[in-house]
């Protein structure tokens, strides 16, 4: 990129005409694509929001059109600075959240091999499964358990405990090498990129003259060393990965380029790249250790602000990076259920609440759920039982079973769920917990966020906005380019929402109401479990 030849050009449009200047943020979703502009108070001032159409080829696996995903991000760029009635050369910095561990793989013109493979696709479940049950791997747990016995470094221990899973790369990434003929011969002739969507859209803004990720979206992955910092050699011979095909791993509020200027018209500086659900915990103001955000989207996510470590798991939580800026790396420890929007958005396609918005009411009109357990696993369960082959399901049913007991039992099983992998959590890291501030569009959900308090027994603070990874993303491009200064001046800026406290349920659940709820659920679980044939 020519730094001098670009942005005085634009600084000088900006100061000669003495406008004023935004930070534009686009988050890549599971579900659409956000734009927002945001100016020195940290308001929305415009936004343009777009559809994600998946794509269903075969049971099992979840697609995205990249074609499709790069016109829908120049469409709500476009729409969000119209939207705030600016014009393109007042945006100072663009940031960029994309959901994580979705990729594709191109050739040096930008051609895409094929179509995004989603997080959420299944296609590699049998292999993660063979491999979990390999003798190689389990020789590996034996000599990295006996190297952490001797040195007592928690590399070692994190080896010895590594189980694969189908969200993360590694496997879906496996099986494309071996079922597109087009890639392994483009690997072979030097000619082929692997990226997530982050890397896709950051090659694309650049007419391919940038290939790099940032350090929160490679740790996303499940082929980044995150004590190494670097892209795993071991994990990649292990599974025959070329690591060629890998970009530059960069620090997340960087400077990655400026978008080509035949694209928007100015060129603008790309200043961060950042995996959506790290940029939700930057977003929220989570900077100190103990701090804990929970975004319940598509899918739930806890994260725990682990400091300058990365947590070593032995229930599957996820040693992430949360963010690198200059030289200072901060961790986070991650549990996740897969299910969370899914499962209430299947009950509105099955016609069991016409609205979203009505399911609060719902299961508050009844005052158990009449003994039903809904098991929200339609992409198995993850942390801390990490069964991909689990089914979701309803259990206990019976003739006075009425949807609205149906629509409890699955904004129960949500609340669940959280507390399972809360408990994990504060079992684990041994860390006080400071905060826990909730976002996603699922928080809105008065039901789920009073229970789950409950559950807790701590109190949570919903944030005022939703869409935290936007925020996030456009926190970073802005300290990256000066416009906001320290994360002391973004913490002003956070504003609260609701509180929600603990209502009379003890965290331990014993002796309580919920007791034989949580009990009664934990045996629908382990019921569900293994429930698709194993290969």
């Amino acid at each position: 990129m020519k730094k001098d030849s670009q942005l005085p050009t634009m600084g000088t449009r900006r100061n000669g005409l003495k406008k004023e200047g935004f930070i534009l943020s686009v988050d890549v979703g599971t579900t659409s694509i956000r734009c927002h502009v945001y100016d020195k108070k940290a308001e929305i001032r415009g936004s343009c929001r777009q559809e994600v159409v998946p794509l269903y080829p075969e049971e099992g696996y979840v697609e995205l059109d990249p074609e499709a995903l790069w016109k829908s991000f120049i469409f709500v760029v476009k729409g969000a600075v119209k939207d705030a009635g600016v014009q393109m050369y007042q945006m100072e910095a663009l940031g960029i959240s994309t959901q994580r561990a979705t990729f594709t793989t191109w050739d040096r013109t930008g051609v895409p091999f094929h179509n995004f493979i989603s997080w959420q696709d299944q296609r590699a479940a049998d292999l993660v499964t063979s491999w979990n049950r390999s003798c190689t791997l389990k020789a590996i747990h034996g000599v990295m358990k006996v190297l952490h016995f001797v040195t007592r470094q928690k590399r070692s221990l994190a080896a010895s405990l590594i189980v694969f899973s189908t969200q993360h790369v590694t496997f879906r990434l496996v099986w494309v090498l071996k079922h597109y003929k087009q890639v392994t011969q483009a690997v072979a002739k030097g000619n082929c990129c692997f990226g997530t969507i982050d890397t896709w859209l950051l090659f694309k803004l650049t007419k391919g003259l940038i290939h790099a990720t940032d350090y929160s979206n490679a740790s996303s992955t499940g082929i980044f060393d995150s004590y190494q910092m670097c892209w795993s050699q071991m994990l990649c011979s292990l599974v025959s990965l070329p690591i060629s095909i890998f970009p530059k791993v960069e620090n997340t509020g960087h400077e990655f380029g400026s978008t080509d200027p035949s694209i928007f018209g100015v060129a603008i500086p790309i200043m961060s790249l950042m995996a959506d659900q790290q940029a939700a915990m930057f977003g929220e103001c989570c900077y100190n250790v103990g701090d804990v955000k929970i975004t319940m989207g598509t899918g739930t996510f806890m994260d725990i602000n682990t400091g300058s470590t990365p947590h070593t798991s032995v229930n599957g939580l996820y040693p992430l990076v949360g963010w690198k800026l200059g030289p200072e790396v901060v961790y986070l420890a991650e549990g996740n259920a897969a299910d969370t929007g899914t499962a209430i958005k299947w009950a509105q396609a099955l016609d069991l609440v016409s609205k979203v918005e009505h399911t609060s009411p719902m299961a508050y009109s009844v005052s158990d759920s009449n003994g039903v357990c809904f098991v929200p696993s339609f992409s198995g369960l993850q942390a801390p039982l990490n069964d991909p082959k689990a089914c979701a399901s309803f259990m206990g049913l019976k003739p006075s079973t009425t949807k609205c007991h149906l629509v409890r039992a699955i904004l129960e099983s949500i609340a669940f769920r959280n507390k399972q992998l809360y408990e994990t959590m504060l079992r684990e890291t041994n860390i006080r917990i400071t905060k826990i501030r909730v976002d996603g569009g699922v928080s809105s959900n008065h039901f789920i966020m009073q229970l789950t308090a409950d559950l807790f027994g701590r109190k949570l603070e919903r944030c005022r906005h939703h869409e935290m990874s936007c925020l996030g993303a456009a926190f970073v491009a802005g300290l990256g380019v000066g416009y906001w200064q320290t994360c002391e001046e973004l913490t002003k800026l956070h504003s609260a929402g609701d509180i929600f406290c603990p209502k009379g349920v003890s965290s331990d659940c014993a002796g309580s109401e919920y007791g034989p709820n949580l009990q009664r659920w934990e045996r629908a679980l382990r019921r569900s479990m293994h429930w698709y044939k194993q290969p």
